[in-house]
């Protein structure tokens, strides 16, 4: 019987990036809904390096699992790199993922193209219940565009362009953003992480 990884994220689109990305860990992945967790963990710090660390380690405590947390932000140069850490609460607390890309749309308006340049990045952090930690990181390069262009993906990706590609992330396949996306380049990762963090190869 396999170990339990938690992924501590009740975001549908990212468990299903995971659950593509780490298919073949020596673990089964887990979501809180599946363990009836339903503790939400004020994303209070300064950084996504500092949120993903509060997320897997209060969640590791709480589950006795190991803990796999991200925390994952858009930074347009355009904006001093803002949302940042801000990025799902960038049009309010509750608001869409159509909401927030309105509102940076509408931030960025009169930009020309040329200055547009963004950054997707992720911070992976692998929790221990006894507090060790381990970190990931992956970033992506891109422009934002003057509107959505593409069904798949979720949160900015409609708007997140990649000029090798010449397409948004919404405009990929699950596998292909998985080979290029921030939260791909931090996942593959996770496997040397996992087992210096574990000793499970």
């Amino acid at each position: 019987m396999l170990p339990k990884l938690l992924l501590a994220t009740n975001n549908k689109g990212k468990v299903r990036e995971y659950r593509h990305l780490l298919h073949d860990l020596p673990y089964e992945l887990v979501t809180l809904a599946e363990q009836n967790i339903t503790t939400v963990v004020a994303e209070t710090g300064q950084s996504l390096e500092d949120n993903a660390r509060l997320k897997a380690t209060a969640l590791a405590k709480e589950s006795r699992l190991i803990t796999l947390a991200d925390d994952s932000g858009l930074e347009v140069d355009a904006l001093g790199g803002e949302p940042g850490p801000l990025s799902a609460r960038y049009a309010g607390e509750d608001a869409s993922d159509k909401e927030r890309v309105r509102y940076l749309l509408a931030r960025l308006e009169g930009v020309p193209w040329e200055k547009r340049t963004a950054r997707f990045r992720c911070v992976i952090a692998l929790a221990k219940p006894d507090g060790q930690v381990e970190l990931c990181q992956g970033e992506r390069r891109g422009y934002i565009t003057f509107e959505p262009r593409g069904e798949q993906g979720f949160g900015y990706d409609p708007v997140f362009y990649l000029p090798e590609l010449d397409k948004t992330m919404a405009e990929l396949s699950l596998e292909i953003k998985n080979q290029v996306s921030h939260r791909g380049q931090a996942a593959r990762q996770v496997y040397q992480k996992l087992e210096r963090l574990t000793g499970i190869k």
